[in-house]
């Protein structure tokens, strides 16, 4: 073997694990490659499986460019030096040519039968963006090491071929044809497919009121045994896991009316804990005082026996006139609203400033001190003016003095007080956890800002629960399963709406929604061998391409009418073939 292949493996081989030892993302190789050490693999969109770290080699971005510009002032000469900055273009590929000599320059390192190059220890996978530019379409190529004990039996080469988009089913590969593929690489005695399909569940809903774009979405993702054709429906006998993922204040949600209530509340909130708020276009047309003034009023001619409109009778309405607007209705409001949460309702709709948050409390307070209302409270209130009504029963009110930012976290308390109330009402009444589960979400002991953390992921799992039920129609056996896992999820997580939730479900639970809608992704597999000897040939269907370094000819529009009754999808082709090379 020539002396220059030698060094130069060896070189590459322990600038790879130079790379690995001292965890750089980002080197520089031989000046035109740049290696990255990626930990969790995103770039290959589950080509292939397994989450640990691999390398990925693809060609360097363009230096800047020094210029050099002189300028006169005075006598003197200044010389500047200007970077021009390239405009990101994006990860780049390298030739076929040169992706094969790095896999066989890392696999050379690894046989234990060539003793001239000089294996460093053991190396995470390899993968190689490439440019596309031979007969195969090639896209990526890659290989990883496998093990007998704690010694190099092999490698597996990894084959990536991609071509753009078609809507034409005849040009698919076919079972066959990938079964013959397989055949011809490995020549198994016997092999098993295996079939993957992921759906939109959100596609499936017609209504007019929800045909706009949402960061929201339900992903059906469902696996199964025996695939008998391409683009087969997923049988019953399918796993099926939907991906659940909900953004906050999507109009179409069961809950937007409690969105708005959050958004007040986490307003304020902020803006306790920054000096600075964003007040909230009011709702009502009266001032928060007028309507605060009318709350009491009413409550004054109610003990003395003056019939009027009840300010329960009058919250329930206007949230009744407010769930029109909104897609469907998750029942979630209370009749048992108390006298704090109805002065919440109002302000949080009126109030636009703390001069209307101290006014208004400072009504209250003094018609509570002079004896004019005795409000009902629930018993287990805990906001600081429940706690002074219930002190007002037996004529005994502390001072409260309303100045700086004391009424703004009074309000804030009810604000809490209210909407914790609201979720306990539907979560425990819809039998889908206890109190004891929701101990920590209901902790009054914390300081108020961790209250309003925890109330804003109470009301992210019932925006989820609202999908769930409502889209979906899941069973209830399923929901409490759900909201167990998500209540336990978010004892230890941050807040986060581009978190994705997991609930295993059966097929048949969500079959009528799949079953007349195209998947936007589908794959199918041949596999055989065992363990880490095991070899898959694939192929994989996709809305939109697997691989982000190399464009493709759009010959065809990507949705294409059929009789005007339905779309046909286009879907970009992606092949995915190993070879399995023993050392032993």
């Amino acid at each position: 073997m020539g002396s220059k292949i030698v060094s130069d493996a060896n070189a590459f081989v322990k600038f790879l694990k130079l790379c690995q030892d001292e965890n750089k993302d980002n080197c520089t190789y031989m000046d035109d490659i740049s290696v990255l050490l990626v930990e969790k693999e995103e770039l290959l969109h589950d080509i292939i499986s397994g989450n640990q770290p691999i390398f990925v080699c693809e060609k360097a971005q363009p230096k800047s460019v020094a210029e050099s510009t002189e300028t006169t002032a005075d006598t003197s000469v200044v010389e500047e030096v200007l970077y021009k900055v390239e405009q990101d273009l994006g990860p780049q590929p390298l030739s076929v040519m040169k992706a094969r000599q790095l896999l066989s320059w890392y696999t050379m390192a690894h046989n234990p039968n060539m003793p001239r190059v000089e294996v460093p220890g053991p190396l995470h996978p390899l993968w190689v963006r490439c440019d596309k530019s031979d007969p195969c379409a090639t896209a990526w190529l890659g290989v990883e090491t496998i093990y007998s004990g704690n010694k190099t039996s092999g490698v597996k080469l990894y084959t990536v071929c991609c071509k753009g988009p078609t809507g034409d089913e005849t040009s698919f590969t076919t079972l066959d044809e990938l079964k013959q593929e397989h055949q011809n690489r490995h020549h198994p005695s016997a092999v098993a497919t295996k079939g993957y399909a992921q759906f939109n569940m959100f596609c499936s809903l017609k209504e007019e009121s929800m045909m706009f774009e949402s960061q929201s979405s339900v992903i059906a993702s469902l696996t199964w045994n025996n695939v008998e054709k391409v683009l087969e429906c997923p049988p019953l006998s399918s796993k099926a896991t939907l991906n659940i993922k909900v953004a906050i204040g999507d109009i179409r949600s069961p809950l937007y009316q409690t969105h708005r209530e959050m958004e007040f509340l986490l307003a304020l909130a902020e803006g306790l804990r920054t000096g600075e708020t964003e007040w909230l276009e009011p709702m009502e047309t009266q001032s928060a005082v007028d309507l605060t003034r009318a709350l009491i009023e009413e409550l004054e001619n109610l003990a003395h026996g003056v019939q009027g409109h009840t300010g329960k009778v009058s919250e329930k309405q206007k949230a009744k006139t407010e769930a029109a607007a909104a897609f469907s209705s998750m029942v979630i409001e209370r009749g048992d609203l108390d006298f704090t949460e109805q002065l919440w309702e109002k302000m949080r709709r009126s109030v636009t400033s703390y001069q209307d948050i101290t006014e208004c409390l400072k009504i209250v307070v003094k018609a509570v001190k002079l004896g004019k209302i005795k409000p009902w409270i629930h018993k287990d209130s805990s906001s600081t003016l429940s706690k002074l009504i219930l002190q007002s029963y037996q004529q005994q009110i502390d001072t409260m003095p309303l100045t700086g930012l004391t009424p703004a976290n009074m309000l804030l308390e009810l604000g809490l007080d209210k909407i914790r109330k609201d979720f306990i009402n539907y979560l425990v009444g819809k039998e889908l956890t206890t109190l004891n589960y929701l101990s920590y979400y209901l902790d009054t002991e914390v300081d108020l800002q961790e209250q309003v953390i925890r109330v804003r992921k109470l009301h992210h799992l019932l925006e989820i629960l609202g999908t769930c039920s409502t889209f979906l129609s899941l069973p209830h056996d399923r929901l409490f399963l759900f909201t167990q896992s998500c209540l336990q999820y978010y004892k230890t997580s941050n807040y986060d709406e581009d978190h994705v939730f997991q609930l295993q479900i059966k097929p048949a639970l969500i079959s009528y929604f799949y079953e007349k809608e195209q998947p936007f992704s589908w794959g199918m597999e041949v596999s055989s061998g065992l363990g880490s000897k095991e070899v898959k040939t694939a192929l994989y269907l996709s809305d939109k391409p697997l691989v982000d370094h190399i464009s493709f000819d759009l010959d065809v529009p990507l949705d294409e009418s059929v009789n005007g009754e339905c779309e046909k999808m286009s879907y970009y082709r992606t092949m995915v073939s190993c070879s399995l090379i023993s050392f032993t």
